[in-house]
This record gives C-alpha cells, structure tokens and sequence, in this order.
C-alpha cells in the first residue's frame, strides 16, 4: 500500500466524474513518475485556478472575469439567451460554434427525488434578464433527461407572459443524452432546426 498522502490523492482524484479509483491510481502513478513535466504545472494551473476563477453574475458562466467574456462579447447577440443546465453544456455548444447569442446556466435540473426546486435553480435571474435586457428568443438547451424535460416545460411556463419566443432543441439530442457527450455536428443541427414549445 501507498503512504497516506498518495491515498489521499487516490481519494481526491476518484471522486472527478469519469474516474473510479482504479484510473484515479494510475493518474497518481503518472504524477508521480513525471514531477517536473505534469504534476508541478499541474499543481500551478490547480492553484492559478482557485485564485483566478469566477462565477459570471450575469449568466452563471466560469471565467477569470466577472461578468464573463460571453456576457461583454459586444458581437454576441443579445436578444437571444440560450439556457442550459450547466457549464459543461455552455462549453459544448461553444466548442460547436453553434450560438452566437448569449447563455443562461440553471446550476441543474428540477429534480422531486434530489429536493431540487425552483428556487434551487438560477431561473430568477433568468426571468429578470428576459424582461430587462431586450430579449426576443429563449432557447431551451437542456437536457433530453426527463428532469431536462421537466425543467424546460417549467420556464415555458415561467416565461410565457413575456413577449418572448421561445424554442426548444429538436432532433438530434438523443432521449436520455446530455449534451456534453454529443458531437459538434449533432449540436449545430439540434440548434438550427429548434421549434417554439
């Protein structure tokens, strides 16, 4: 067995999604056989990024500025807000260059069984932004989860007063699929073939 530091970084290390604690021990092993090329920097970019990183008041994106780079882009178009669950959706709709508008993070999903409701959901900052800023189309990226589903219906609802058009994902988002796994090409044409709910 390895010294309590080690295993606590095993520990650390398991508990990122996509690694159990097998893969979490061989990411340590790699750490360790190559110091000065991986877990120096590493150690650096980990620290640089507590210090630097912000949560954007505007949209819930992460930066190193506040508000964000998206939200004080004056190329984006900011009559149309594109929400999405959370910020690894945002990412993957960037990396597809799918939206040229701006983005609302829920922070989740409406979820009965977790004890997640409304008010746990970032959605009253998207109601204020909807009738302060000028926007003319909502469009609902969540996820194709039932809870995805539940929560776009739920700010369908919400925003439906407001002179507002509001859109939805359409094919291309496989039931039970989550954005952040799909391919560019799957997203580009999700976004450009959406329909008003």
């Amino acid at each position: 067995m390895a010294g309590d530091e080690i295993e606590e970084l095993v520990k650390y290390l398991a508990r990122l999604p996509g690694l159990g604690p097998r893969s979490a021990r061989r990411a340590v092993l790699t750490l360790m056989r190559r110091r000065e090329a991986l877990l120096d920097p590493l150690t650096a970019a980990l620290a640089a990024a507590r210090d630097t990183i912000k949560t954007c008041n505007i949209c819930g994106n992460i930066d190193t500025q506040d508000p964000c780079a998206i939200c004080t882009d004056p190329r984006r178009d900011g009559s149309v807000i594109c929400v999405v669950e959370d910020v690894g959706d945002l990412w993957a709709l960037e990396r597809a260059k799918a939206l040229n508008g701006r983005y609302h993070v829920l922070g989740g999903t409406l979820s009965a069984l977790d004890g997640i409701g409304p008010e746990e959901l970032n959605l009253a900052g998207l109601q204020a932004r909807c009738k302060a800023d000028g926007v003319r189309e909502v469009i609902l990226a969540t996820n194709a989860t039932v809870e995805g589903q539940t929560t776009a219906h739920y700010i369908s609802d919400m925003l439906a007063p407001l002179s507002l058009t509001i859109t939805r994902l359409a094919h291309g988002v496989p039931v039970g699929g989550e954005l952040d796994y799909l391919d560019d090409g799957t997203l580009i044409a999700a976004m450009r073939s959406r329909r008003e709910t």
